[in-house]
């Protein structure tokens, strides 16, 4: 199986995650934590370092689990626009520019 090249996006919200999953950490070992939500320390390491910007859910909702984040917490914070960027439209205010 091939597997397509990561949008700018993806790789960008990777980052986050990663960034955020090490907040969370603080001073808590990766080894710990990796132990804990039962994935490997290696796992752990390349999905904070931005490595792998698109994990498994699973992955994602056992390390969240252990850190005591949300996964609302989380989705909301990887999918913030950059500083700067315009948000993107959803919902009835994209129907409602595209009938415009």
């Amino acid at each position: 199986m091939v597997r397509l090249p990561l949008t700018p996006a993806e790789v960008e919200r990777g980052q986050r995650l990663g960034a955020l999953l090490r907040r969370a950490r603080g001073e808590r070992s990766m080894l710990e934590i990796a132990l804990d939500a039962r994935v490997s320390p290696e796992t752990l390491r390349k999905i904070e370092s931005g490595r792998v910007a698109t994990p498994a859910f699973p992955t994602i909702a056992a390390i969240a689990d252990v850190l005591g984040l949300s996964l609302d917490a989380v989705w909301a914070e990887i999918n913030q626009p950059e500083h700067g960027a315009r948000p993107t439209h959803t919902g009835r205010n994209a129907r409602k520019q595209l009938t415009s």
